[in-house]
């Protein structure tokens, strides 16, 4: 388990390999998101207040964005399959005694226990990659890996609508956690028997400081955007922003100095020096803000227009379709367009959640699944088309030494978006409100959506126009 410059073979079980991994992948954006549908029956059951509910959903985000630069670095350091299969057995547990709450504060722990363990699962998924597949494959696998990232995030809903309409064993919202069960199983199974492990020799010595330091700052940043709507934006939450910057601050000169006396950093800080690295997480930012539109449907469908959990979720399902078919056109398309992808990806999002707007404009609460389906699929068309395509350019700039720290990056970038979205439009939608129509509230915070989508696809010009592979499969060495 250390670096190579010779040739290195191919895995002969890669491909199998990576669809057990991707089951990780999988199982972390369904909890991120399926819990959302449960919410209320979750309150009647346990007596929940307003605050464990926001903790419920959010404190599993809270915990996986603040822990997986740490997640990615364990890997590097101590094995990525390893730290892999580590975190997937701390998720089954704390998934089996989320399910088995009997009391609220039982299950807030239970959940960010299963966002820590998430934190070390998902970074190695992009080093996996970078290791086992050859140049020409790699922007496939990717591929695969962007299509069940946004199929993923969608179906959380969806099975949550399913599982709770079942009722299965007269379980209730509980069954949303145990389904990770016989997904955690399958995939511990299919990983211990099929992925070779890896790991960076460069990244022997661990920087627990640094590391805390950017948890701190990491945690300093998410936590407004979590519950600075709950707690109505008080002066303290909008210093910690702030705060954050500048404790990050503090963190890239400690690691500019380990760099300076030879030592081995948490983050080299000459990543944001790369026009990729630097150009593609300003693209991550505004473009992931761009799912706070099902936040903004969801609510609206089921408080103001009447809509069933389940019915809500097949229609979403729209998205999620336009996705799986969006993939395998970006996956064929980004060698040759390279950029030109990650710009025009964000229009056709943009101009699907017009779409859905102008249904929302025509039908008010009394719009129909088939006036929204069609905004949706297009949306889905631009989802796939950046999801697949954003993380290739990124990475093909990135050396092999960096790999596990730059999957924490980009991950941690994606969440900050997901995040910033749902707190900017959910701000804005909340407002509105108050004051208005809700299908008025709803339009005017598509819109928004749409505007940061926009945003993001005029970043991209900050892209380099030509990929190049920085990263080759020789420049690492993985073990059996």
């Amino acid at each position: 388990m250390h670096e190579n410059t010779g040739a290195v073979s191919l895995h002969p079980q890669r491909w199998p390999a990576l669809v057990m991994i991707l089951i990780a992948v999988f199982m972390d954006l369904l909890d991120a998101t399926v819990v959302l549908i449960a919410l209320p029956s979750l309150q009647h059951d346990l007596g929940a207040s307003e605050t464990v509910l926001e903790w419920t959903a959010a404190g599993y985000t809270l915990a996986f964005a603040t822990l997986l630069i740490t997640g990615g670095r364990l890997g590097d350091r101590f094995g990525r399959k390893r730290v892999l299969l580590t975190g997937l057995v701390v998720f089954i547990v704390a998934s089996v005694a989320a399910g088995a709450s009997v009391s609220p504060a039982m299950l807030v722990v239970s959940r960010l226990v299963q966002g820590a363990a998430a934190a070390l699962m998902i970074p190695q998924v992009l080093p996996f990659i970078q290791t086992e597949f050859s140049d020409e494959e790699r922007p496939k696998a990717i591929g695969v890996f962007g299509m069940t990232f946004a199929v993923g995030g969608v179906s959380g809903p969806l099975l949550g609508g399913l599982l709770l309409n079942a009722d299965l064993f007269g379980w209730g919202w509980r069954t949303i956690f145990f389904i990770n069960v016989p997904f955690g199983l399958v995939c511990l199974a299919g990983v211990a028997a099929l992925a070779r492990e890896s790991q960076t020799e460069a990244a022997r010595k661990f920087d627990v400081l640094g590391l805390l330091i950017a948890t701190v700052a990491i945690a300093a940043l998410f936590y407004p955007l979590i519950e600075g709507q709950a707690l109505g934006w008080p002066v303290w939450i909008l210093a910690l922003p702030v705060a954050a910057i500048l404790v990050f601050a503090v963190f890239l000169w400690r690691e500019r100095a380990a760099v300076g006396r030879g030592a081995d950093p948490l983050i080299n800080p000459a990543l944001f020096r790369s026009r990729a690295v630097s150009g593609g997480l300003a693209v991550a930012v505004f473009f992931f803000c761009g799912p706070a539109y099902g936040f903004v449907m969801t609510i609206f469908l089921q408080d103001f227009a009447g809509w069933t959990p389940l019915r809500t979720a097949l229609t979403l399902l729209a998205f999620a379709v336009g996705v799986v078919f969006g993939s395998g056109a970006a996956t064929q398309l980004a060698p040759k367009l390279g950029r030109r992808v990650v710009i025009v990806g964000p229009l056709v999002m943009a101009a699907g959640i017009g779409m859905v707007a102008g249904a929302v404009r025509l039908g008010g609460t009394e719009v129909g699944q088939w006036q929204l389906i069609p905004g949706l699929f297009v949306a889905g068309l631009g989802m796939a088309a950046v999801a697949t395509t954003l993380i290739t350019v990124v990475l093909a700039h990135v050396h092999w030494t960096d790999a596990g720290a730059a999957s924490g990056v980009i991950n941690t970038t994606i969440q900050i978006g997901t995040a910033l979205g749902i707190a900017v439009i959910g701000t804005v939608f909340f407002s509105l409100l108050d004051s208005g129509p809700p299908a008025d509230a709803a339009i005017i915070a598509l819109v928004c959506v749409a505007a940061l989508l926009l945003v993001s696809a005029a970043l991209g010009f900050l892209l380099p126009p030509q990929q190049r592979n920085a990263v080759t499969r020789e420049q690492a060495q993985p073990s059996t």
